[in-house]
């Protein structure tokens, strides 16, 4: 029995393990020369081609008519596609701090649409990692430096991955399969609105060495384990609380950005990531 008790946390940490280090065969991707937007639509319909047997041996029966599943989907997808957006182009670190920033907007979203209590240390953690927000952002002669899109992407990415955590833990009607399948499609969808505004020719099948196909094929299968495995952890776990586990992935970045690409991190923004981790351990306190 006891062993059932770990099995959301073990889910939400290989989840967070998974995009704690995926940020990298994308960015292979992106140098090779096929954008983010396109290699989230291919590995993420081959992740669906990969689901479909899935689907049919354990005869999973999903209903697309639901509005429910259909927000869930394009909020999913707005997520995955802006943080695989965010971590080609900038620093990993840096971006997944300013991701976890969605644990401030997870307290607010539980309150109001899960009616969840909100304890008062909740408000204080709140603004302790928007303290730490503010000290990465601050530059002279600027309160609030966003220095990139790739900043953007990964706050938007952050407020995507709250409505999305806090969304499946709202809907119980739904399965974990119709809300992993929720995602994918969201993501192929997303993509494919993208590229239709994209002025970029889109890569053809022959344009991939067998190195890209193998490349994607991990990624799609990565995702396909994490994506069922995160969606049981968020379903059992407080929206709040689930966020605590998810800064693993920080920590898995920082190791594979400092060895796989040498990237390092200013004193400010350290400083600053502290208290963001230091905001969400306090919220998820129990």
């Amino acid at each position: 029995m006891k062993t059932k008790s770990y099995l959301p946390i073990f889910s939400l940490l290989f989840g967070a393990f998974v995009w704690g280090i995926i940020w990298y065969p994308y960015r292979l991707m992106a140098l090779a020369g096929v954008a983010g937007i396109y290699s989230s639509l291919y590995i993420f319909t081959l992740t669906l081609a990969i689901a479909l047997p899935y689907f049919f041996i354990t005869k999973k029966k999903i209903s697309l008519r639901s509005k429910d599943f259909w927000f869930l989907s394009l909020v999913a997808g707005y997520t995955n596609i802006s943080y695989v957006l965010a971590v080609i182009d900038g620093e990993v670190v840096r971006v997944m701090l300013l991701f976890y920033l969605s644990p401030v907007w997870t307290i607010f979203l539980a309150h109001f649409m899960l009616h969840e209590h909100t304890p008062k240390r909740h408000y204080i953690a709140s603004f302790i990692s928007l303290i730490g927000a503010l000290i990465m952002f601050w530059e002279p002669g600027s309160m609030i430096h966003l220095n990139s899109k790739s900043d953007w992407f990964a706050l938007s990415s952050g407020v995507g991955f709250a409505i999305t955590n806090v969304t499946t833990r709202k809907h119980i009607h739904m399965t974990i399969s119709q809300k992993a399948l929720a995602i994918w499609l969201g993501v192929i969808i997303v993509a494919a609105i993208c590229i239709a505004f994209d002025r970029n020719v889109m890569p053809t099948l022959d344009f991939f060495t067998f190195i890209d196909a193998l490349i994607m094929l991990g990624i799609a299968l990565s995702l396909f384990f994490s994506t069922l495995l995160v969606q049981f952890g968020v379903t059992r776990i407080k929206a709040v609380e689930a966020s605590s586990f998810f800064l693993f992935e920080i920590v898995v970045a920082a190791i594979s950005s400092y060895f796989l690409v040498g990237e390092s991190i200013s004193l400010k923004e350290w400083f600053g990531g502290f208290m963001i981790i230091s905001g969400v351990i306090l919220a998820a306190k129990d």
